[in-house]
């Protein structure tokens, strides 16, 4: 192990093993600002070291730029910035230069201020004042075979470089370089969706937090039967995002199904939620919800039960179809292979789930710095005979999934189809996946049994 590996290792033992003020003994440990910037920074150092060559000897890409203007950003660019940069400054250039023969990236920046340790910049002013021809010069003086930028037609995340920068760049670059310019797309996913050691040992202390905020929400120190509605419930989990000090990367949702004629449907569960509807004993509640912590995100929906008077558990069919939806997960994880795209892992899901008589579809996507992520999407659930672009990308190891889906199942006694929509966040090592901080496999109840009390 490397001194910078095993610094950073002692780093994370201290900040989230000792408490620094008291918490909700139940809660995981949370850090101050001060501390998340020295976690991110030495986050970004260790990928810088570990995850980038690998990626860009993979694509075969010798030099990848990055760059983008203030307010404008590249969305991986982002990703690349120390902690206390919030954007991009003036006009930011980062560059990544493999020299071969297994010597170390060469990492700096065209840019007027230092990016971090990591990109310190390398362009001088006084000697050359033109920003732009300095990056040509030093492109020149490296000579690289292939020029990565972002630009992508399939995934939206390693498509972040502007029209206007890449015009630019091609105005300067001398003729014999302009033809050695190629997309940097599998650079910026491989990037993007390779967690490493470091990040997957406080990964589930996040999806804790975020489990830990769900159960809280669907308890009876929310909701009130018969008076809380379901966006007071929404907005709840809006506000105790912040009072933690959390970010949302998306507004969460509180659907209900009931005993009633109203059918399931998928565009008003993704989309068109109605706004009001007053919680009741016997309602099935179901939430969409995730936070964003240390450039990590989380994406997670479970159900909850109301019970009815003389109550005191979810009644057995609805467990029943909880467990009909666990088991459309576990078939589902199980043909993760490494090299097979999303279309393949898609269609031999589906096959097994018609084999065995379940009704069900995957619209499951990858999860880390952003929360619908790079990597392979593995079904819309408008596109269950796949996703072309977006599901031809194979599986790599050391990737993380947001394992979303749904299973149908016919309740008699409500006359009508439910869906139990599961969500859970899981990583995939290579061989195995394994879900971050566990798995909802029962119904959470509103109240919950007290002890000793029947």
């Amino acid at each position: 192990m490397t001194n910078q590996k095993s610094a950073l290792t002692l780093l994370l033992l201290f900040l989230f093993c000792f408490p620094v003020v008291a918490q909700n003994p139940y809660f995981p440990k949370t850090l101050d600002m001060q501390q998340r910037a020295e976690v991110v920074n030495a986050w970004l150092e260790e990928r810088v070291e570990t995850v980038l060559p690998e990626v860009m000897r993979r694509a075969g890409v010798d030099m990848w730029l990055v760059m983008a203007r203030e307010y404008n950003e590249d969305p991986v660019i982002k990703t690349l910035l120390p902690a206390t940069w919030q954007s991009a400054r003036r006009t930011t250039m980062l560059i990544a230069y493999d020299p071969g023969d297994g010597k170390p990236l060469e990492t700096f920046g065209v840019s007027r201020y230092d990016t971090g340790k990591t990109f310190k910049t390398i362009w001088n002013k006084e000697e050359q004042p033109d920003q732009w021809k300095a990056l040509a010069e030093i492109i020149a003086a490296k000579d690289p075979a292939k020029i990565g930028i972002n630009k992508s037609e399939t995934f939206a995340l390693a498509d972040g470089l502007s029209s206007t920068l890449y015009d630019k760049l091609m105005e300067v670059l001398p003729g014999n370089y302009r033809s050695r310019v190629v997309s940097a797309e599998n650079v910026a996913i491989g990037w993007l969706e390779t967690r490493t050691p470091s990040e997957i040992i406080v990964y589930p202390n996040i999806v804790r937090m975020a489990h830990q905020i769900i159960a809280e929400g669907f308890s009876e120190k929310v909701i009130q039967p018969g008076v809380t509605t379901t966006n007071d419930v929404v907005w709840w989990y809006r506000n105790r995002i912040r009072e933690l000090g959390f970010t949302a990367w998306f507004h969460p949702s509180v659907e209900i199904q009931r005993a009633d004629t109203k059918k399931f449907d998928h565009l008003q569960a993704f989309s068109e939620n109605p706004d009001e509807q007053v919680i009741l004993p016997g309602d099935l509640l179901h939430v969409d919800f995730g936070i964003t912590y240390l450039r990590l995100n989380t994406d997670t929906q479970q159900h909850a039960y109301v019970l009815q008077p003389g109550e005191t558990a979810a009644p057995p069919y609805l467990k029943a179809a909880f467990k009909t939806a666990n088991r459309v997960q576990d078939i589902f994880t199980s043909n993760f292979k490494a090299g097979l795209s999303g279309n393949d892992i898609l269609k031999a899901a589906l096959a097994q789930f018609k084999a065995e008589g379940l009704k069900a579809s995957i619209y499951t996507h990858p999860l880390g710095f952003h929360g619908h992520a790079a990597g392979p999407t593995i079904g819309l659930w408008d596109q269950q005979d796949g996703v072309p672009g977006a599901g031809d990308y194979p599986l790599y190891a050391n990737t993380a999934y947001a394992i979303e889906l749904n299973a149908a199942v016919t309740i008699s006694e409500w006359n009508k189809e439910i869906r139990i929509m599961l969500e859970e966040d899981a990583f995939f090592d290579g061989d195995t996946v394994r879900y971050i901080d566990g798995r909802q496999t029962e119904l959470f109840t509103i109240p919950r049994a007290l002890p000793g009390v029947e």
